[in-house]
């Protein structure tokens, strides 16, 4: 396992416990977990269904809550805060990225990626500029004005990456983003994330069933029964430029 020493450490989670209950049922699905992820790592999580990948995800970003343990993001403990202020440090410190788009299906491409920056009060001229920025650094420039419906699931995917990285967050939570994409546009996401990290040093934590995805990061943790149960280093390839992907 990665050592718990702290230098540059932007998430540090430690003891981690998580329970469902249902009834008198009660269901462990993290167990005392302990991980560490420096600033600029990429880092994968696998593990068979059911073994806690979504729910350590959501447990460290703060979206579930914890039944034990500590999770400190860019130095705060997400759980001694309230709320609303947990809700406010997410949306300014975190993006995310998920199988399902979810993007707004009445909005353009531009709209999409600028609407949480004016949720989180960015001056609308600011917003539609990171949001501009943003598309054309994953390879949309070209596309802003489209809405969904008119463009393909890896160029939908770009606008939820794009959308996800345009308030600058420390860190990028993403779960299964290739899991509705065909392989070729699952291959061109990666590219995007891989170049994102290493070009530009943005922390990720990425959710995966897929060996061939978990393949492409350079740090792979594996679980079993909500406990990490290996936690490697890989060389991995490096992907070609943003510029260069084939529009999919």
């Amino acid at each position: 396992m990665e050592s718990m020493n702290t230098d540059q450490a932007l998430l540090v989670a430690t003891g981690v416990r998580k329970i469902y209950r249902t009834g008198s049922v009660e269901v462990t699905a993290l167990l005392d977990l302990d991980l560490l992820v420096r600033r600029g790592e990429m880092v994968g999580v696998m593990g068979p269904s059911g073994s806690g990948k979504t729910t350590l995800l959501n447990c460290l970003s703060g979206l579930d809550d914890i039944d034990g343990g500590r999770v400190e993001v860019d130095g705060h403990d997400l759980f001694a805060m309230s709320d609303a202020a947990r809700t406010e440090h997410r949306a300014h410190t975190m993006g995310f990225v998920f199988q399902a788009f979810n993007l707004i299906p009445v909005f353009s491409a531009a709209e999409n990626v600028e609407l949480p920056l004016l949720l989180v009060g960015t001056r609308p001229r600011e917003a539609r500029r990171r949001a501009l920025d943003m598309l054309d650094r994953v390879g949309l420039g070209h596309r802003v004005e489209h809405r969904p419906s008119e463009l393909s699931g890896g160029e939908q995917q770009r606008v939820t990456i794009a959308r996800a990285l345009a308030g600058r967050p420390a860190i990028v939570w993403a779960d299964e983003p290739t899991g509705n994409l065909d392989s070729a546009m699952a291959d061109q996401v990666m590219d995007l994330l891989c170049d994102l990290n290493r070009d530009e040093g943005q922390t990720i934590v990425l959710v995966t069933h897929d060996s061939a995805i978990g393949a492409r990061v350079p740090r792979l943790i594996r679980m079993r029964d909500g406990q990490l149960v290996d936690d490697v280093h890989q060389t991995v390839t490096a992907p070609a430029s943003i510029r260069d992907f084939p529009m999919g």
